[in-house]
């Protein structure tokens, strides 16, 4: 939700920070880099029960994943290997976070209850291939309630206020299921409608050069029929 609404603004204003990171000389992937391994820190010490501390871990996280595009369109360097880098970088992240929340849970709460982070980490995944396919079959599958931004916001919320973390991830897993239906919905419908691509182009136009060759073969065969009537 905030992603398609939000996203192109954030970028415009991120432009001069870009721009000034990339005089000192560092690159879109170290940007990348600093993330993961911030990632990592909010990770341990969520994981060993300091949510405070990892909460602004998690906030610093976002800086560098904010700012990665940016310094690569500063750069003029933007291209698939370093997209392709950011967003295995992001499904990381992901896994790290709710990892270091399963951990913390699997020491301080009873029961099977460790399994709702890695529930939601399912289906964050889920929600990310549904796009990543959609748009390798050319369709659009971005929206929804719980994107990875609302994912990160929702996340901070219950580490800064820890009485209330398994509630919140509990809201947190049902609005992420609700997005991920949100996303096959949205591609079940593109997919049913006919779209004029040119492979379907070349393909209707086979069919009709087969029809006007058969068409032409039937003619030719009912001259020779006329031709050869009038000869008897």
């Amino acid at each position: 939700m905030l992603d398609g609404n939000w996203r192109a603004v954030v970028d415009r204003g991120l432009v001069p920070i870009g721009r000034s990171l990339r005089r000192t000389g560092i690159t879109a992937d170290v940007v990348t880099t600093i993330g993961i391994v911030m990632a990592t820190a909010a990770a341990v010490s969520i994981g060993l029960g300091y949510l405070r501390f990892g909460f602004l871990l998690l906030v610093l996280t976002g800086v560098p994943d904010a700012l990665d595009g940016a310094v690569a369109k500063a750069s003029g360097t933007a291209s698939n290997r370093g997209a392709f880098f950011d967003s295995v970088a992001d499904r990381l992240t992901d896994a790290l976070l709710f990892g270091g929340v399963a951990w913390y849970l699997a020491g301080t709460s009873p029961g099977h209850i460790v399994m709702l982070p890695v529930a939601i980490m399912a289906t964050a995944m889920l929600i990310s291939y549904q796009r990543a396919k959609a748009e390798s079959l050319g369709y659009d599958a971005r929206g929804g309630l719980m994107e990875r931004a609302e994912r990160f916001i929702v996340l901070a919320f219950g580490l800064l206020f820890s009485e209330i973390l398994v509630p919140v991830l509990w809201v947190m897993l049902a609005l992420s299921l609700v997005t991920a239906g949100q996303r096959f919905v949205k591609v079940w419908r593109q997919a049913g409608v006919t779209r004029d691509t040119p492979y379907q182009r070349r393909a209707a136009r086979r069919r009709q050069l087969r029809t006007d060759r058969r068409a032409e073969r039937r003619q030719r065969m009912a001259t020779r029929r006329r031709s050869a009537a009038r000869r008897l």
